[in-house]
């Protein structure tokens, strides 16, 4: 990227790229100075835009430059950037072990760049275009759109091989720049788009990419997916499904299931599970239980006073899991919220 056009602002800009374009005219020892100043995830973003940058027009570098005046009177400024760059400020900042991870996170930050100009396609174009592709291209595609343009693509692709995608998003391993580099000139070329690519490098799938996936599908395309990973591989769906669910799902179960599996859980577990919960969460639970047990749920959660945020946790899980079992099982259906609707 370059930025030649002349403002007294910096045209278009943001306050990231002016930060990055001072700290590239000014001296490194300086530059490191002052990127020591900003927290590690501000640093990332400014040396994010450092590797774009590159090169910057003298113009457009005096324009930035002005608000730094001191800086100024060595007249025309340097433009120098890219990646060795940003890495050697980083270094000289916080040292070489952290600037070595900042600058992994640097690349990850950037991932996806290479496939933005699908973002604004309609998922049918996107299925178009991918036709034909191994499960493990397409994942690699998806993974690095955003949730909810992937899971409209997903919706699309027929149910075996909505699965297999989907597996191969969950257990997807750190993607080779120029592998991410090809299939994207290949799509745009498909796509007639005017081929000009970045050098991401990262590590887009994992469970958690394909959970904000299909949490953001429709009802009956989430059920598909999850039942063909249970065939391909019953262990990573229970991980799925179990990152799916939070406590805070007990909500969204339907009233009599709510109780039957409260039924199966101790006042004492409860107690503490309770314990920090939402009053949404805990109104729920209180009108879903009988006086009776409402009263001895009150008596525990007072007698276990302050508690340790892991006991919280596991007893919890242990509420999650046998809510995990029964939907797994479908004996208890989580709602979704597009399917809480009016009809006549």
């Amino acid at each position: 990227m370059s930025v030649e056009s002349p403002a007294s602002d910096g045209p278009g800009l943001t306050g990231s790229q002016k930060v990055a374009v001072v700290l590239m005219q000014i001296p490194p020892s300086s530059a490191a100075s002052l990127m020591a100043q900003f927290s590690e995830s501000e640093a990332q973003e400014i040396a994010s835009e450092i590797v774009r940058l590159r090169r910057v027009s003298s113009s457009v570098a005096d324009s930035v430059i002005t608000e730094f005046h001191d800086y100024v009177s060595s007249g025309r400024r340097t433009a120098r950037g890219g990646r060795n760059f940003a890495a050697g400020l980083l270094e000289a900042s916080f040292g070489a072990d952290k600037a070595a991870g900042l600058m992994d996170r640097v690349a990850s930050s950037m991932a996806g760049k290479s496939f933005d100009f699908l973002e604004p396609m309609p998922s049918e174009q996107i299925l178009a275009l991918i036709d034909g592709e191994l499960p493990q291209t397409m994942a690699m595609i998806l993974a690095h759109l955003r949730p909810s343009k992937a899971s409209a693509v997903l919706a699309g692709l027929d149910d075996a091989q909505a699965s297999e995608v989907a597996r191969c998003i969950a257990t997807m391993g750190p993607v080779a720049p120029e592998a991410v580099t090809i299939v994207a000139d290949v799509l745009k070329q498909r796509a007639g788009s005017a081929v000009s690519h970045g050098k991401p490098s990262e590590n887009v799938g994992g469970i958690q990419p394909l959970v904000d996936i299909i949490t953001r599908a429709d009802t009956k395309t989430e059920r598909t997916v999850l039942e063909g990973l249970e065939v391909l591989d019953a262990e990573l769906a229970g991980d799925v499904r179990a990152q799916m669910l939070t406590f805070k799902d007990i909500v969204r179960l339907e009233r009599r299931d709510i109780q039957r599996l409260l039924r199966g859980v101790s006042p004492a577990i409860l107690g503490i599970a309770l314990k920090g919960a939402s009053g949404v969460v805990l109104e729920t639970v209180r009108n879903n239980i009988s006086d009776r047990n409402r009263e001895i749920l009150a008596f525990e959660m007072a007698s276990a006073g302050p508690v340790r945020a892991s006991q919280v946790e596991e007893a919890q899980a242990q509420i999650i899991r046998s809510l995990r079992e029964e939907t797994a099982a479908g004996t208890m259906v989580i709602r979704r919220a597009e399917d809480d609707h009016l009809v006549d």
